[in-house]
């Protein structure tokens, strides 16, 4: 894999910026910085894999959700489906976080928001009435052919991974 620290996104007919793509859609071509070096969709030809979309390394909700796939990174592996993580945070922050809670699987960092962007999961929230731009918690389920078998927006960390596991063994 390319060393490098520039996310790159093609945009696709299936999901122009700002819209989700849609299941059995063509997921966004993308190329994205890891402490392991790039992983792209190119690169992931294929292969099955899980592209999960968190706000924040080491905040409660995101450690959870990593640990989580990490305790059943065996069990995805079986499945023969790769586990990637992503988040706006830069790689400096993605290895201190996957050292502290010893994850193995790759954090890719998309500071440019370009990927964010294209799978349509940067948007507006509110807190307490206050309105900003943030990362929704999504999943997306891609097959070797780069399209969307599956993908949970909004999601809620218990029991999630559990989801994400039987429908990647379904299909």
């Amino acid at each position: 894999m390319a060393q490098s620290r520039k996310a790159v996104v093609k945009k696709t007919k299936a999901s122009p910026r700002g819209k989700k793509p849609a299941t059995k859609a063509k997921a966004p071509s993308f190329s994205l910085p890891t402490a392991m070096g790039t992983v792209s969709l190119k690169e992931l030809k294929g292969k099955k894999f899980v592209l999960y979309f968190y706000p924040k390394d080491d905040t409660s909700g995101c450690t959870k959700e990593a640990c989580d796939f990490q305790k059943n990174l065996a069990r995805f592996k079986k499945a023969g489906v790769t586990v990637i993580g992503v988040s706006k945070d830069g790689i400096e922050s993605h290895g201190k976080f996957a050292k502290k809670y010893r994850l193995s699987f790759p954090l890719a960092s998309d500071e440019s928001l370009k990927a964010a962007k294209a799978f349509g999961v940067w948007i507006e929230k509110s807190l307490y009435g206050r309105k900003y731009m943030g990362m929704d918690r999504a999943t997306f389920l891609i097959d070797g052919t780069g399209n969307i078998l599956k993908s949970w927006r909004k999601v809620k960390v218990p029991g999630h991974v559990e989801d994400v596991l039987a429908a990647a063994k379904e299909s």
